[in-house]
């Protein structure tokens, strides 16, 4: 009897423990984050100061690869599930991502800022999908309390990696060049290979999966194919009945429905991502000294990773929990509606920064630290946004089209940066000026309220695991 007390609080202890292979995994995403955002952090700078491209240009190059790396997350979950199983997948395209960095770090060119940031798109991209449900896989039925836990822990390891590396890799860019710049990033990513490459005999490996035949595009396609045998009175997707069953047909219904509703929030990550072009212009005509201390330009970005880690903890537990009381339920849909709006407002605030800096004839009398109030109502934004669009996005499919519905999410910040690269590119307003930033803030309260719209005739649905 005993002996059975014993085993049974020895069992629940090691239950209440993350398995010893998670450390692999999370310091793999610590040095990976690092890398990426290091990286990131100058890529403007670079182009314009070192490359010397056009300000219209930098921005384009810059959000056309910030496209990319949110579009080959759909090529790296396919790999995964289909090909490689997540270890592979993750293993040989962190040795993509590696190549990248050291193109960028060796080939001081156009021609080689084009090819490693292609590597690296592919890499990072690749890998984005697989490592979160790497960690999944690696907790038993009896440990799923632990997943909000370790999940949490990864939220905070990419925003600590954020924060310090968007400090450090600018300072390294001013004082010893971009080959160093560039090449810290890239060691710190061939760390995080090697690090997870050490847990290999330790993880759970889930096998790639056969595709059963039922999934969102063979629904989709088998659809369009049969139109011709729709009957009257039926909608589009029913053309696949015989092919698919009802239930199948309704979780594709599902996908396509929370796909137009998410075509809004593409507008968002269009505002969002400007933190590192855009903004990042506008910092480097103002006055970068504060109380002694010279930051550079893309340092001040340093901002949201501090502010993200401060703002999620004040929102679900303080303002949500207050607003409920006040009877203004803070359903999903209403928190990511009153984030594009809030998000509007950021550039509001740009653009009156922007306006005061074109009047006074002198761009340098106003100081960078004025950054700090539209920085702090931007992450906002993407706290009532972001977080919430993902925790949305998981709960509106079936277990077996919730990868789909993922991809769907992921690719909203694919279109967002698109549109900016675009609007960059037509050059019809000057980068970083007062109608530049107006004209993303207008375009944002459009959408906005086309988002609460359709918002208030979409049918909330609850799909999570039993």
């Amino acid at each position: 009897m005993s002996q059975t007390i014993a085993s049974s609080k020895t069992l629940e202890a090691v239950d209440n423990k993350f398995p010893p292979q998670i450390k692999y995994i999370v310091g793999n995403e610590a040095c990976e984050r690092y890398s990426y955002y290091g990286m990131k952090s100058i890529l403007t700078v670079f182009m314009i100061q070192v490359l010397l491209f056009q300000e219209g240009d930098a921005t384009f190059t810059y959000h056309i690869f910030s496209s990319l790396c949110y579009f080959f997350p759909v090529m790296g979950a396919f790999i995964s599930d289909r090909i490689w199983g997540k270890y592979k997948t993750i293993l040989y395209l962190s040795l993509v991502y590696c190549a990248g960095h050291a193109v960028l770090s060796f080939w001081e060119n156009k021609m080689g800022l084009y090819v490693g940031l292609g590597l690296i798109a592919v890499g990072s991209g690749g890998i984005k999908p697989c490592v979160s449900a790497h960690v999944g896989d690696q907790f038993k039925a009896s440990q799923q309390h632990l997943l909000k836990k370790v999940y949490e822990l990864f939220y905070f390891m990419i925003n600590f990696g954020s924060f310090f590396s968007t400090l450090v890799t600018p300072w390294t860019l001013k004082h010893y060049g971009a080959s160093i710049a560039f090449g810290i990033p890239g060691i710190l990513m061939f760390l995080a290979t090697i690090v997870f490459w050490m847990g290999r005999h330790k993880y759970v490996h889930v096998p790639p999966s056969k595709s059963d035949g039922h999934g969102f595009f063979a629904v989709l396609f088998s659809a369009i194919g049969n139109q011709s045998k729709r009957k009257a009175g039926q909608s589009f997707l029913d053309a696949a009945l015989g092919e698919h069953n009802q239930e199948q047909i309704d979780a594709t219904k599902s996908v396509l429905d929370i796909a137009k509703l998410f075509a809004a929030i593409s507008v968002f990550w269009a505002l969002f991502d400007q933190h590192g072009s855009s903004w990042v212009i506008q910092a480097g005509k103002m006055d970068l000294n504060f109380m002694g201390m010279q930051f550079e330009a893309s340092q001040i970005a340093a901002w949201n990773p501090i502010m993200v880690m401060g703002l999620i903890p004040l929102f679900s537990m303080g303002f949500y929990p207050l607003l409920d009381k006040m009877g203004l339920k803070t359903t999903p849909i209403r928190r990511i509606t009153w984030g594009m709006f809030v998000a509007a407002i950021a550039f509001v605030i740009v653009a009156v920064i922007q306006m005061s800096m074109e009047s006074s004839g002198e761009e340098s009398k106003v100081n960078v630290m004025w950054q700090f109030f539209p920085y702090l109502v931007m992450t906002m934004a993407e706290v009532m946004v972001s977080i919430t669009g993902l925790e949305f996005a998981y709960t509106q499919a079936p277990r077996a089209m919730k990868s789909s519905v993922m991809s769907i999410w992921l690719l909203t910040v694919f279109f967002g940066n698109l549109i900016t690269a675009y609007v960059a590119k037509i050059n019809f307003f000057p980068i970083a000026s007062t109608g530049y930033f107006m004209f993303f803030a207008i375009l944002m309260a459009i959408f906005a309220l086309i988002f609460w719209f359709m918002g208030s005739k979409y049918k909330v649905k609850n799909y999570m695991e039993k």
